[in-house]
């Protein structure tokens, strides 16, 4: 099976949006006066980390996976990429779409763009979801794990690098769906263009720009936005006790852990994420 295949009951659009002087690559379904759901991935990744969820989700919403910037094959700025730059292409995406408030669906590094926008521009934002979110602590050896096996997998040949690469996000690896999207992700990490930016993609990895980009709890405690935190507590990026923190930091935030689930609970969780997701974006719009 394709992971287009989880697409193949609903329309959706393949898109390319001008946003703020860069092309950004789109996926895009769902009813078009729906409530939009922007869906945002991690370091390195691209929109295919949310195949599993737009269906579920564009039933009722306006749903947008979109590769951020500098990433996938969207547009590539010459300078490192920290959240600041993150959170005013966001914006920029929201004013191309026409989208006044969007729910904000967050992994890892897309969980943090997120939480800035929410604390920076809360009339904006309707929602939170926070999956495995990244952005409260320096760890080195963490962040040079993901330097290291970011830079192998993009810069040597072999696409076993890229699928250990991808590993690292599964606590159980799907032999059939893991070995597309390594294929998926190689392309795309092979790309000229991807190469040539991954310093700047990976500058949030270095002590220093970390450091001035962390979230930390004065911040998270300005967001109004419901939020959900979502967590796997095989997470090999971060413990459990990290995401108890960030729910406690959140005024009002929810904490769902999953069991046998590493950094991408949305895709290897999918059949226990997208109801909760659900839930929780019904119970936010009612609000």
């Amino acid at each position: 099976m394709s992971i287009w295949n989880e697409l193949s009951g609903i329309d959706y659009r393949h898109a390319y949006v001008e946003t703020g002087g860069f092309k950004t690559r789109a996926l895009q379904a769902g009813p078009e006066d729906g409530e939009h759901v922007v869906f945002l991935h991690g370091t390195t990744g691209h929109l295919e980390a949310f195949v599993r969820n737009i269906p579920a989700h564009a039933e009722r919403y306006r749903c947008h996976s979109i590769d951020m910037l500098g990433h996938g094959y969207t547009g590539k700025p010459d300078r490192p990429a920290e959240i600041p730059l993150y959170v005013e292409h966001l914006m920029a995406y929201l004013d191309a779409v026409g989208a006044e408030r969007a729910h904000l669906v967050g992994e890892s590094l897309g969980g943090w763009v997120g939480s800035w926008a929410a604390s920076e521009h809360p009339d904006r934002v309707a929602s939170l979801q926070l999956l495995c979110m990244g952005g409260t602590k320096i760890n080195p050896a963490i962040m040079e794990r993901l330097k290291t096996s970011t830079s192998d997998a993009a810069l040597k040949d072999d696409i076993a690098f890229t699928r250990e690469r991808l590993r690292l996000l599964w606590a159980h690896w799907d032999e059939e769906l893991g070995e597309e999207l390594t294929r998926i992700r190689y392309d795309i990490y092979h790309h000229p263009d991807f190469q040539r930016n991954l310093r700047n993609l990976l500058a949030l990895q270095e002590p220093e720009a970390r450091e001035r980009n962390l979230l930390r709890p004065d911040r998270m405690g300005r967001i109004k936005a419901p939020t959900l935190v979502v967590w796997g507590n095989k997470n090999p990026l971060g413990d459990v006790p990290e995401a108890e923190a960030i729910a406690a930091a959140i005024p009002g935030a929810r904490l769902e852990v999953f069991n046998e689930c590493g950094h991408w609970p949305q895709h290897e969780k999918a059949d226990l994420y997208n109801p909760l997701s659900l839930e929780f974006l019904a119970a936010s719009s009612a609000t």
